[in-house]
């Protein structure tokens, strides 16, 4: 199932530099490989992140966005001062796409900048 997730930047209290999105997306990748699930594309702007994933049958989506959320906020607090009160809000949105808009999708995330 494709999935489209939507996470921000709890209290737009830290930001997230642009040098240092690209290497937080190839981690949030990994992590989504870590459960069994096959990222497409992740990106975003400073304070919230597009995942389009294909969603493994055997993690519920609540349960895929903790583990994400959970070792992300750890590791950028790893990157600088300035990301020592860095959190994800508590919330997330999280859409089906199908194939006959996956296409679309896919684009919309990769042009957020």
């Amino acid at each position: 199932m494709f999935v489209h997730i939507i996470f921000h930047v709890k209290n737009n209290t830290t930001k997230i530099s642009k040098e240092n999105r690209a290497e937080l997306y190839a981690y949030i990748g990994a992590i989504i490989t870590d459960n069994d699930s096959i990222p497409i594309i992740i990106n975003g702007v400073e304070d919230h992140v597009h995942i389009l994933c294909i969603m493994s049958k055997n993690i519920a989506l609540a349960k895929l966005v903790e583990e994400i959320k959970r070792h992300s906020s750890r590791w950028i607090k790893t990157k600088g001062a300035n990301y020592s009160r860095f959190a994800w809000q508590g919330g997330y949105v999280g859409f089906s796409v199908s194939s006959s808009v996956h296409d679309k999708t896919k684009q919309y995330i990769e042009n957020q900048e």
